[in-house]
């Protein structure tokens, strides 16, 4: 069965679409820590980052820095921290979470945005050039 990542690069479930090419797509994530969290994932499904192919992931780890310029352009903060972690979906990715203190990184605290605001945040992101 197709992970809800897979879905989700297939169409089958809406995102908040913030780049995508051939090899990965970024997306807000819908159980953000912050305005701005962005998830990367390859398309192909493998479910742990390092056991990515040794050419794949460098390219995920280029595509999540032009995704975290965009961000850093489109949401007002000191860093786009980055984290590696998740074992509820058994399907690589990496969190980009503009952040203005390393409390903006803790994962107890999720916020919700209404659909509107997470459509307008993806927009302002795709436009700043991720």
């Amino acid at each position: 069965m197709a992970t809800i990542f897979s879905r989700i690069i297939n169409g089958e479930i809406p995102s908040y679409k913030i780049a995508e090419d051939e090899n990965y797509y970024a997306f807000l994530d819908i159980n953000p820590l912050v305005e701005g969290h962005t998830l990367v994932v390859p398309k192909k499904e493998i479910d742990y980052i390092f056991d990515m192919d040794d050419d794949d992931l460098p390219g995920m780890i280029l595509f999540a820095k032009k995704v975290a310029k965009g961000i850093k352009k489109a949401i007002p903060c000191k860093r786009v921290a980055v984290m590696i972690l998740g074992l509820e979906v058994p399907h690589a990715h990496i969190h980009l979470i503009p952040i203005q203190s390393e409390a903006d990184v803790d994962i107890r605290k999720k916020k919700q945005f209404t659909p509107e605001k997470m459509q307008e945040i993806a927009e302002k992101i795709r436009k700043k050039g991720a």
